[in-house]
């Protein structure tokens, strides 16, 4: 009896105390990046035997650095981190601009993504964590109270590679008002290492399209958001011409079968982004019989001495008279502090003294999610407008 009493007692002990001991044993979670009220932001990361921890990340150049930056490349300043006797790393930044940031920690010369932070873009080669500075009143690309739309995730077997793909597609609040309607198409395509959701959940699409609508600049429409990263180099022309037949032979058969929509070329865009770009320059500009409303943002391609304008797109330059008759709009954009930024403005310089119509619009940033949301807000208002407009 005595020893069940002492048993009980022992474990009546044990149960107490076995909190503090796991909270020892246990760090306490790390919140990273802590974005305050007053748009200071503080990043931590726990590496207790790192002898140096720095923060790159797009600071932009109206905001407050800290003693030690350094700006080693267009758009992308490296800060110090400070580290406390437990091993965590900390540093405030701010306050901050209204926008959308990116950063990685450098770990004793390591890159490394906020594990903290579960906001990553995977950018092929070079991924990113990211956080938002909210706006008052609320950013073009934040949610605001506003009617809103919701995407659609869709599965279908590639008829050439019998792979399994997922395209995405955004369908707007109107959809549902009017079942008698039709509605335009934006196809939209992701760059490099990314995939179908990466324009819904880092290029914050819907609530660029709700927010324009609701303030009565733009056309309600469905973005189709197709996977567009082919194996193998997926800018090359080959790879293009294989994803334009799954766009055309999967993609859009779905889509005009199974939504209210505009089945013509003068009710479908094409547009992308960095290797998506590249597929959407290609692709729009060789299909004028598809896509009267062509746009790209940041490509590669413009920027490789390889590149040759015959050989992407054949005849384009023989006859712009009737290119320009077909073309709606031929939008290019790009970051100001983007290395793609000069190879954009060759191909402008070609493509005026050829004579084919275009708009050029550039963007504060470099590489990254902030200029191609701001390109996106541009472009949407421009698209399936009467002419004029």
């Amino acid at each position: 009896m005595k020893n069940a009493v002492r048993l009980f007692a022992y474990l009546l002990v044990l149960a107490a105390t076995l909190p503090a001991l796991q909270a020892q044993q246990r760090p306490e979670p790390i919140i990273s990046p802590d974005v305050a009220t007053d748009h200071r932001v503080t990043f931590r990361i726990r590496a207790p035997k790192a002898t140096e921890v720095l923060v790159n990340a797009s600071m932009g150049p109206g905001n407050p650095k800290p003693p030690g930056t350094i700006k080693d490349q267009p758009g992308q300043w490296t800060m110090p981190m400070q580290k406390s006797p437990d091993g965590l790393w900390t540093l405030s930044v701010g306050p901050l601009e209204p926008e959308t940031y990116r950063y990685a920690f450098l770990i004793d010369g390591v890159r490394a993504l906020d594990l903290a932070n579960h906001n990553i873009s995977a950018g092929g080669a070079i991924p990113w964590s990211y956080f938002e500075v909210p706006g008052a009143p609320p950013r073009f690309d934040e949610v605001r109270d506003v009617p809103h739309g919701s995407i659609h995730l869709r599965s279908y077997r590639v008829s050439e590679t019998k792979e399994l793909h997922t395209v995405a597609i955004y369908v707007p609040p109107d959809y549902d008002r009017d079942p008698r309607a039709r509605f335009p198409v934006l196809y939209l395509f992701h760059g490099g290492g990314d995939s179908q959701e990466g324009w819904s959940r880092l290029g914050h699409v819907a609530a660029i399209q709700e927010n324009l609508l609701a303030a009565h600049k733009t056309r309600p429409m469905l973005v189709v958001m197709p996977y567009g990263d082919i194996d193998g180099d997926a800018t090359a022309l080959p790879a293009i011409e294989a994803f334009g037949r799954e766009l055309f032979n999967d993609v859009m058969p779905i889509v005009e079968k199974d939504y209210r929509v505009q089945a013509d070329r003068e009710g479908r865009a094409i547009a992308g982004l960095s290797m998506g770009a590249g597929q959407a320059f290609t692709l729009g500009l060789r299909n004028l019989d598809k896509f009267a409303w062509v746009a790209e943002f940041s490509a590669g391609a413009f920027a490789s001495p390889k590149f040759e304008l015959e050989t992407q797109v054949p005849g384009l330059l023989q006859d712009p008279a009737a290119v320009n008759r077909r073309l709606k709009l031929l939008f290019l954009g790009v970051g100001t502090e983007d290395t793609r930024y000069p190879g954009h403005l060759k191909l402008v310089d070609l493509l005026q003294k050829s004579g084919i119509h275009n708009e050029f619009h550039t963007t504060p940033g470099e590489h990254e999610w902030k200029a191609w949301r701001h390109l996106l807000a541009e472009l949407m208002p421009k698209l399936f407008q009467p002419a004029g407009k």
